[in-house]
């Protein structure tokens, strides 16, 4: 006799973690608008990631996480940290303040999965398939549009276009180096080193520019620790939860979601504009995604297939998180 476990049911817990998710890695790009009206961006930067950098330190201290962990592994998920986390965020705030909008900025970072897909996969070994060129170019036509929507009645020069392009550029170098990595250490201890590299290299940028002072401002104060719990700690951990639990084809889909949803918001909080023209654009970059993220679907699902000949029965069983080999990307 088997036993029925009485509680919440799985796809609801899942579908709110989901839209959790989306909501939370929406957020970063909307603190990045409000926090940076009045302060630099790097010491709001600094204030979000360095009381954040001591909490997990004690954490890692205290639970042991780092025990056994080999140099190199730490070393190699620093140099991730540099790429998908420091100069992510970096170049998103740097993109903001130059007066990209929201939306476009979180729409030009959502279509990585294409540049991953398509120019990254060569490099790990991966065969690009016609329909992976196909969504590349339907991205690329839906971004062109929605700059061009935007590029008149936001401030920013059109040279600025090229900051959110390169925050992108650094979240496909960390997926690149990630896939080639073969430790993977747990959530706490890649989430510290990562946070504690953004944070030295801030806070000597801070100094540099002489931004390293925070104002006394108590809404200074909240903006930062909303920046740091919300996109920082929780969309990063909902990212690994829900890897895990739907797989990285799945999680790239509601990374799309996020342009949308920022651009809605944007658009409701900030004034910013959103014409025909742009919906069309976000309209094909969802169709160039949609194809690319089908396309690795089949490819998984011919690779668990195979794999099911070839071992049995227990190849009906994967262990969990067994597609984290496909390309993923990092919280803002």
């Amino acid at each position: 006799m088997t036993s029925r476990q009485i509680g919440i049911p799985r796809p609801l817990v899942t579908a709110v973690a989901a839209a959790g998710f989306v909501l939370a890695w929406s957020s970063g790009f909307l603190i990045a608008a409000v926090g940076t009206v009045e302060v630099p961006a790097t010491t709001l930067l600094v204030w979000r990631f360095a009381p954040l950098a001591v909490v997990l330190v004690a954490l890692v201290a205290v639970t042991g996480a780092a025990r056994g962990i080999a140099p190199r592994t730490l070393g190699r998920q620093a140099l991730i940290g540099a790429c998908a986390q420091l100069g992510y965020c970096a170049f998103v705030y740097a993109a903001i303040g130059a007066g990209i909008a929201t939306g476009t900025t979180a729409l030009i970072d959502a279509v990585q999965p294409l540049v991953v897909a398509t120019l990254v996969g060569p490099l790990l070994g991966l065969r690009v398939r016609g329909a992976q060129w196909a969504g590349l170019a339907l991205g690329a036509v839906g971004v062109v549009l929605v700059v061009r929507s935007q590029a008149g009645a936001a401030d920013a020069d059109p040279v600025a276009y090229l900051l959110p392009a390169a925050a992108m550029a650094c979240l496909v170098a960390g997926t690149f180096l990630e896939r080639r990595s073969s430790g993977r250490p747990s959530v706490l201890v890649t989430l510290t080193v990562h946070v504690v590299v953004t944070t030295v290299a801030l806070v000597v940028a801070a100094v540099a520019t002489g931004t390293l002072a925070p104002p006394a401002d108590p809404a200074f104060w909240i903006t930062t620790a909303l920046a740091a719990l919300v996109p920082t700690l929780g969309a990063y951990g909902l990212y690994w939860w829900l890897l895990e639990r739907v797989g990285i084809t799945a999680l790239n889909a509601l990374l799309f979601l996020v342009a949308p949803t920022t651009a809605a918001a944007g658009a409701l909080l900030l004034g910013e504009r959103i014409t025909a023209v742009t919906l069309a654009g976000f309209v094909l970059c969802g169709a160039g995604v949609a194809v690319v993220l089908a396309t690795e679907a089949r490819r998984a699902a011919t690779a668990r297939a195979g794999d099911a000949v070839d071992t049995g029965p227990a190849a009906d069983h994967p262990s969990p998180g067994a597609d984290r080999r496909e390309p993923a990307a990092r919280a803002a």
